[in-house]
């Protein structure tokens, strides 16, 4: 079996020198670590991840929690963006299943966020799509030294930081552009205050409507899960009305069940109603969808910088990604 002592002898360099290109240390200069890299590759030879572990107190393994499913239209294009840094960077992902859980009932011994880190040992996480609700279990990791970023949550703590879109911002880039069209009269589908997303485009939503002097009905205001079902319900609610809305915003896994529901109800959009959709998901293009991009995979391009300064000991701070505003066929001018 070859050893990392036969590598140095047929690359002619300390053991030493090997050590540091098994790790990616620096200190080597490049054409030395390219002529072992090769010596390696001919013989064959990568170092097991557990020993390489033991040797540098390191995984180079990232654990990923999620309340949503990986197939998330959403956060599936935020994992991207994890990938893509995290791989250049030599990283492999782990990802666990949900977050705390008991192993025992009848125990009733709490398996948490930070026993699952450190049974993996994994040199951070990233934890995305959390409601606010949740963050019972988060004051361990929070209190540990385990790097951590949050993905749409605003939570810090010890080696701990976030990243957000900025929802407000894409929340007034939406209102004024329903107001430049003409609209003065709006209603507003979207998320509960447990999601901080769904909190800070609220908040957005009542000072942009004042700051424009509209009238913020409530009955026109429909909050609930992101769901085309829930979409579905409050849109045909809201057509039930005698004083209807002329636009809408709404969370894009709502504004489908939306739109389904104007057509139902023998409307049609933009002629009866103009509709501005949140998030950009992949389904907003095929309904025509005007919409307020997130730029998804930033996101996760930004947690996983965080994540890597964080782990090296260097400067961060919480980070808000701009939105864009994606003009498709929904809107019109109002007559």
């Amino acid at each position: 079996m070859t050893t990392i002592n036969d590598i140095a002898q047929k690359a002619d360099v300390a053991k030493s020198t090997v050590s540091k290109v098994i790790n990616n240390y620096e200190g080597v200069n490049e054409e030395t670590r390219k002529h072992i890299l090769k010596i390696m590759k001919e013989n064959n030879f990568w170092p097991n991840a557990t020993a390489r572990s033991l040797s540098t107190n390191k995984s180079n393994i990232i654990g990923i929690f999620t309340a949503s499913s990986l197939n998330d239209q959403f956060f599936r294009e935020v994992l991207e963006g994890i990938e893509e840094i995290m791989g250049r960077a030599g990283y492999d992902l782990y990802y666990f299943l949900g977050g705390p859980w008991n192993i025992s009932e009848k125990s009733n011994i709490n398996y948490s966020f930070v026993e699952k880190s450190r049974d993996r040992n994994v040199d951070g996480v990233i934890l995305l799509s959390y409601l606010i609700e949740d963050d019972q279990h988060f004051k361990a990791i929070l209190e540990s030294r385990i790097p951590t970023v949050f993905i749409d949550l605003d939570l810090e703590g010890n080696n701990t930081s976030y990243v957000m879109s900025d929802n407000t911002q894409g929340v007034k880039q939406a209102v004024k552009y329903l107001y430049d069209l003409g609209h003065r009269k709006i209603g507003y589908i979207d998320g509960l205050d447990n999601s901080r997303p769904a909190f800070f485009r609220f908040s957005g939503f009542k000072k942009i409507m004042k700051e424009k002097k509209l009238e913020l009905q409530k009955n026109w205001i429909y909050r609930s899960e992101y769901t085309a079902q829930k979409g579905f319900q409050a849109m045909e609610s809201i057509l039930k009305l005698e004083k209807k809305p002329s636009a809408f915003l709404i969370q894009d896994n709502m504004a489908i069940g939306a739109l389904q529901a104007v057509n139902k109800a023998g409307y049609n959009v933009p002629g009866d109603f103009s509709v501005i959709g949140f998030d950009d998901i992949e389904l907003s293009a095929h309904y025509d969808l005007t919409t307020i991009r997130q730029n998804k995979f930033s996101m996760g391009e930004a947690a996983s910088k965080q994540l890597l300064k964080i782990i090296n000991g260097q400067k961060y701070q919480p980070l808000q990604i701009k939105t864009k505003l994606v003009a498709r066929g929904s809107c019109r001018e109002f007559d």
